[in-house]
Formats: structure tokens, sequence, C-alpha cells
């Protein structure tokens, strides 16, 4: 208990350090929402004066921070500049798309790369070489550009997938159907990510496989004729596991912070092309409220990750994980 309260506590400093951080950082730069207005000869000054007014921007930086702290403790991160809506409702509409896209990204990541990792490490020769060369592709390829060849190939010139969005016209968007429809929308999405994910972690797993392997005590469980599955089960996986807990609540910002390139290429609804379309047009409120989502999930996950560790292997907890 005292362990997720130290958790929490830290998740809670953080987000305060990084609201500070991106607040100050946002409304210092260059230009803003109102830039445009102020070039056009059909606006009034007093009108840009009341607009400032109505989003509280007349006030000073410092009570502008505190006044929007205190209302996204309410989970009120204001209203968005280019749409008039809430920033929350306007986050809600997209966050589950994200959260998809981002959840079965990581399972398939991770499967994937602990089959062909472990496997990599046990059989040595032409099977490794090939699992070490497909890794390192995975790795060196840019996400932006596989994305675009996935879609001159499979969407452009062969039509197997389309090309953006998440709905087919003229479908139902209700059912077995919708999902399925959907599923198809996104299967280019996910193979790009799942690809530029399992280079980096293929090879980590497979030097922990190696290193394992090589340990004390699968000499002696093999010594005592135990192979094959119970090998890999008792003595291989639960061995791994801590690692790759640490390495997968690492991951998740590159997760988080890759749906904005892929979401904006495929023209999927999501947190990232709202984030995309509202840092083009500077629309602070929908900016911060992405930012602070974004990092409270990977807190969150990172949080979950540390508990797992402390489970795995309780020295964890006795060294303040």
């Amino acid at each position: 208990m005292k362990t997720v309260l130290q958790k929490i506590s830290y998740v809670v400093l953080m987000l305060g350090l990084i609201s500070l951080i991106s607040f100050g950082a946002i409304h210092l730069a260059p230009n803003s929402f109102f830039a445009s207005g102020e070039l056009n000869p059909n606006i009034t000054q007093e009108s840009l004066e009341q607009l400032k007014r109505v989003y509280g921007l007349d006030q000073s930086l410092f009570m502008q921070f505190f006044s929007w702290l205190k209302s996204i403790v309410h989970l009120d991160f204001g209203i968005s500049f280019a749409s008039g809506k809430p920033v929350r409702d306007e986050i809600l509409d997209r966050l589950a798309i994200t959260l998809v896209l981002n959840g079965v990204s990581l399972v398939l990541v991770l499967v994937i790369s602990l089959y062909l990792g472990i496997k990599a490490a046990m059989k040595q020769g032409f099977y490794d070489k090939s699992v070490k060369q497909f890794a390192l592709i995975s790795y060196a390829m840019p996400s932006f550009y596989l994305a675009l060849l996935t879609i001159i190939v499979f969407a452009v010139r062969y039509k197997l997938f389309p090309i953006s969005g998440l709905h087919s016209q003229g479908l139902p968007q209700e059912g077995w159907i919708a999902y399925a429809d959907v599923a198809w929308h996104v299967s280019l999405p996910i193979f790009v990510m799942v690809f530029g994910g399992v280079g980096s972690l293929i090879l980590y797993v497979r030097s922990l496989s190696l290193a394992v392997l090589k340990s004390d005590y699968i000499f002696f469980a093999k010594s005592r004729g135990i192979e094959g599955k119970v090998l890999l089960r008792h003595f291989i996986l639960p061995n791994l596991a801590p690692p790759i807990v640490t390495i997968l609540g690492l991951s998740l910002p590159g997760l988080i912070g890759g749906s904005v390139i892929l979401e904006s290429i495929f023209a999927i609804n999501g947190m990232g092309l709202l984030f995309y379309q509202s840092a083009l047009s500077h629309d602070y409120p929908v900016i911060m409220g992405i930012l602070i989502i974004a990092s409270f999930l990977t807190l969150l996950g990172n949080m979950i990750a540390d508990l797992i560790l402390v489970k795995l292997n309780p020295h964890f907890k006795r060294r303040n994980i």
C-alpha cells in the first residue's frame, strides 16, 4: 500500500511539473491563435480584446496558469479556440481510437518480440541471422516512410486496404459490420506501428535470452533433463519478465508520440491528429489538454509497470523502485 501511495504521489508531482513546463513553453512561443485576427482589417481591436477576456488571456501568465491548474483538477480543460467546444469533449471523442491503436500495437509488439527474440537466442545460425536482419531493418526504417510506402503499395496500387479514415461510405455505423470496417481501416496503421516497434525489442529480448541461457541454473536444469516448453515456461520467461516490463513502460511515450505522425498520415480521427491540427492553429487549450492526458497515460503505464516489477520480484521493493 505504501508503494502504491508513493507512486501516486510521484505521478501527481510529475503531472504538475509537466503542466508548468508545457504551459510556459506554449504561451511564450511566437504567434498565437489571435495573430491572424490582429492582421485582419475586418476585425476590430475591441473584438479581439473581448475574445481575450472570454478566454482569460487578458490576465498575467502566472494567473492564467493557476486558473488553468484549478480547472484541470475538475477535468475542465477549457474551451477550444478553434471549435468553441469543451476541450474535454473534443479529447474524449477521439481518445478511444488512439487507445485501441496503441493498445493493440503494444500487445502485438510484445508477443512478436518475445517469440522471435527467444527463438533466435535458442536457434543459432541462419534463423538467428535472419531475425537480426529483420530487427535491424525494423529499427532503422522511419515510421512515416513505411506508412507512405504501405499506402502506395497496399492501398493505391493493389487496393487491398483503404487509404485513410475509419469508416467506408455506404456501410452501417453500428453492429459487427461497422467493427469489421474499422478493423479493416486500422490494419495498415497498426502494421506500421508494430513493424516500427518490434526491432529494438527483438534485439533486447534476444540479448537477455542469450544471457539467461548461459547462466548456471539453465545448465543445471538441462542436466536434469528439463527441455522445451517446461524450460521456457519455468526458467527462461520468469527471468525475462522484469526487464521486459521495464522496457515496455519506457516505450509508452514513443508509442503515444508516434500516434501524432501516423494518425495524421492515415487521417485517423484520434488524439494524434487532433494534436497536430491544434498545433497548426495554435489552439492552446486543446494542446495542453492532450499533453496532460498523454502524460497521465504514460505515467500511469510506468506506475503499473513498476508495481508489476515489485509483484514479480519483491527485491525491487526494498530498492525503492
